[in-house]
């Protein structure tokens, strides 16, 4: 879980600093290393930040592979979670809660 916090305060920075060069004119982030960031664990910021920015959202060739990455997080997790039944999602919580 701290690695989707972390990877995404990154992801979100990288957003603003690319958003920023982007209206400069200089060298930009590439969109590699901003999918990378997302799918290490980043996506959530990438996602805020793709919004408050108004960056990458009309881009198809972009928001195509952004958008399975999540869904491969969000399948993860839920097999992650679900897989055993629902005691594993309760499992979770009792040592989230300690």
């Amino acid at each position: 879980m701290a690695a989707y916090g972390l990877f995404s305060l990154v992801s979100f920075a990288q957003y603003w600093h690319d958003k920023a060069r982007a209206r400069q004119g200089n060298w930009r982030t590439p969109e590699s290393t901003l999918q990378l960031t997302a799918l290490l664990g980043g996506w959530p910021g990438a996602l805020l930040a793709q919004q408050v920015f108004r960056h990458k959202t009309r881009k198809l060739a972009f928001q195509l592979p952004f958008w399975l990455l999540v869904l491969v997080h969000q399948g993860l997790w839920s097999y992650w979670l679900f897989a055993d039944g629902p005691l594993v999602g309760a499992k979770l919580l009792r040592l989230l809660a300690y």
